[in-house]
């Protein structure tokens, strides 16, 4: 693998199409017509997690089916739906007309996630599962195009899954680095986007709850979610905006 210094502290964003077995995201969207917007994960007890996730659909029917689906199926321990406190909007995608946010507790070798991050593959953005597919967009720090075939071999071997690349951009700009995005920040956006970092509000599971780093903080969650959003999309901003090539 590169070094920094090899590759001019490059990396790539890519955009993964994911199927894999045992997965009850992808049964319930495959089996309903509403769609899931993964957001964080916590750990809960017995080895088991919570994941927040947003049901949305064109309809309150489409949602309820889907939370039916979510609650009877066998991958899933509790499905508790959460009140709704502010908007997860989706930079590419409308939630549709009805949307219900979810705290779902399932088992974390049934996911994907730590093959992903244990392979470098580094979650810049909410999961969309749809029509039975996960959509994850992922940094990894080097553009070597074998190496990060040969990482994605490993797991789709690992979970039998189908992992089909549909962009890749390099990140080859002076605004490219992770480093050298942080300055786009304002410093408040700055200090809070660290504080989220240092406190592993970034980690896979969370290591910290919103309203933990807010106390942290001496702000609102309100005003704390506001600066991370702001932050994440200027973050995520100039990598979006490059041009994109098949892999």
């Amino acid at each position: 693998m590169p070094t920094e210094e090899e590759d001019g502290a490059q990396g790539a964003l890519l955009t993964l199409k994911i199927w894999h077995p045992d997965d009850w995201t992808l049964e319930v969207t495959e089996e309903t017509p509403a769609n899931l917007l993964g957001h964080t994960v916590y750990n809960a007890a017995d080895g088991r997690v919570k994941g927040h996730f947003t049901a949305y659909g064109d309809s309150a029917e489409d949602i309820d089916k889907i939370v039916e689906a979510a609650s009877d199926s066998r991958l899933t321990h509790s499905v508790a739906e959460m009140q709704h406190r502010y908007d997860f909007g989706h930079p590419h995608r409308s939630l549709g007309n009805a949307s219900r946010e979810l705290l779902v507790e399932y088992d974390p070798e049934d996911t994907i996630s730590d093959a992903l991050v244990s392979h470098g593959f580094i979650q810049e953005g909410p999961v969309e599962i749809r029509d039975g597919w996960e959509y994850w967009a992922v940094f990894v720090d080097t553009v070597d195009r074998d190496y990060l075939s040969q990482q994605l071999d490993t797991v789709r071997d690992s979970h039998d899954a189908e992992i089909t690349v549909t962009s890749i951009s390099s990140r080859d700009s002076p605004t490219g680095t992770i480093r050298d995005r942080v300055a786009l920040l304002s410093k408040r956006q700055r200090e809070i986007f660290e504080l989220a970092h240092e406190h592993g509000y970034y980690s896979w599971p969370r290591e910290v709850t919103t309203r933990e780093l807010a106390d942290e903080a001496g702000i609102s969650k309100t005003t704390l979610l506001e600066h991370l959003r702001k932050a994440e999309a200027k973050l995520l901003e100039p990598a979006i905006n490059e041009t994109k090539e098949s892999l």
